[in-house]
């Protein structure tokens, strides 16, 4: 266990979207264990983070908002919000202020405590090695700490004198199904375990499902010439559901449509292949070892302003960590029927393709442990030992 001095620390929370009070949540969990419960926490936070102890200040949902559209009506509450949130913090006067991600919001909150005594922590590194590296300079003035998902990010911002740490990223940590049979799990689902399998993952948002939608039903349409006994499993979240159920009215294959985190993993055991999305899934997919294929579009317009704007070669964060495209990726111009139906089909028939892919994936998720502890166990570690050196 880490020592720290004072009897029951205060850790000051902020998260502003589902997948930070995930994060959060995993963080208070770790912190709990790491102190024997010795821990007190306050902040801003979602039903996970609730279940773990959060009283949060305000919803979640009124800083949860993204697309320049969607924001400008809340800019004068998410200012309000900020004020609010700055006031709290200095009243309670938290052992440290952990912001995780949302920048937008969390990171405004920390630049106006700067100087207050109060050590500042951000979780999860705002892309600058994609675009806008000069962010990276910015945040170095007033962070006393980064904690990074990704291995390659530390020295961009440790160059500005920011103290920073890789603890690793949290697909890491998500549910796995170890020692549960494929035919079992295929039967739960409804599925044939001898007939081929592909997830379908058009997006999480309503958008991109408008966008990817017909182009997946398309090729699922030219895929079943060739295999005719094909299934399609589509794990999806609440609020896009109708949007998956009347895409999938029509398609010409058995559809099963799963909502939650352990349908998607199960979804994944079954699978033979999937067609994805670009996204975070797409490293989910790589750490439970699913043939993959990565799909794109966007607005012609934001793809001619990406052009000048990202720094990257790849999509897919298991092809940036390994420098070569493993899982294929047909963004824009390129994500069109018959290239989707070649690079499928390959990864469905040619069994040195998917073994080229699964070594591929082994070599990835290697490069997102940070050692021997759990990225959320490292990131409570290092959150302890900010707030012990503090109090020295």
């Amino acid at each position: 266990m880490t020592e720290i001095k004072r009897d029951v620390p205060l850790i000051y929370l902020i998260a502003g979207e589902p997948s930070g009070d995930q994060l959060g949540a995993r963080l208070m969990a770790a912190l709990k264990s790491e102190t024997d419960g010795n821990i007190r926490f306050a902040g801003i936070g979602g039903e996970r983070m609730s279940a773990e102890g959060l009283e949060s200040l305000f919803p979640i949902s009124e800083i949860s908002v993204m697309g320049l559209a969607e924001v400008l009506p809340h800019i004068p509450n998410i200012l309000k919000r900020i004020k609010q949130t700055k006031d709290h913090v200095l009243k309670t006067k938290p052992s440290a202020l952990v912001t995780i991600d949302a920048p937008g919001f969390s990171l405004k909150v920390s630049k106006g405590l700067k100087g207050k005594s109060i050590p500042l922590i951000h979780y999860v590194a705002p892309s600058v090695w994609a675009w806008k590296p000069k962010r990276a300079e910015k945040i170095s003035k007033y962070l006393d700490h980064l904690l990074t998902l990704l291995p390659f990010e530390p020295p961009y911002f440790e160059k500005h004198g920011l103290e920073t740490t890789f603890v690793g990223h949290p697909v890491l940590e998500g549910q796995q199904l170890a020692g549960v049979h494929r035919d079992q799990i295929c039967a739960e689902l409804s599925l044939d375990a001898s007939a081929p399998i592909m997830t379908v993952l058009p997006g999480s948002r309503r958008g991109e499902v408008s966008r990817l939608g017909p182009v997946f039903k398309d090729t699922v349409t030219e895929l079943v010439k060739t295999l005719p006994n094909l299934q399609c499993v589509i794990p999806t979240v609440k609020n896009v559901r109708p949007v998956i159920d009347e895409l999938t009215e029509s398609w010409p294959t058995p559809v099963r449509v799963i909502e939650g985190v352990a349908g998607k993993h199960k979804a994944f055991k079954c699978s033979d292949v999937a067609l994805a999305a670009s996204g975070t899934v797409a490293l989910e997919l790589a750490v439970d070892h699913v043939p993959t294929v990565v799909a794109y579009k966007v607005a012609p317009v934001t793809a001619f302003l990406a052009k000048f704007l990202l720094k990257i070669k790849y999509a897919s964060l298991a092809n940036i960590l390994l420098d070569r495209e493993v899982q294929p990726e047909l963004i824009q111009e390129k994500c069109n029927v018959p290239n989707l139906v070649a690079h499928l089909s390959s990864l469905f028939h040619d069994k040195g393709k998917r073994a080229e892919q699964i070594n591929g994936y082994l070599e990835a998720v290697t490069m997102l442990k940070a050692g021997d502890d759990m990225p959320s166990i490292k990131a409570a570690k290092t959150v302890l030992s900010i707030i012990a050196k503090a109090n020295h």
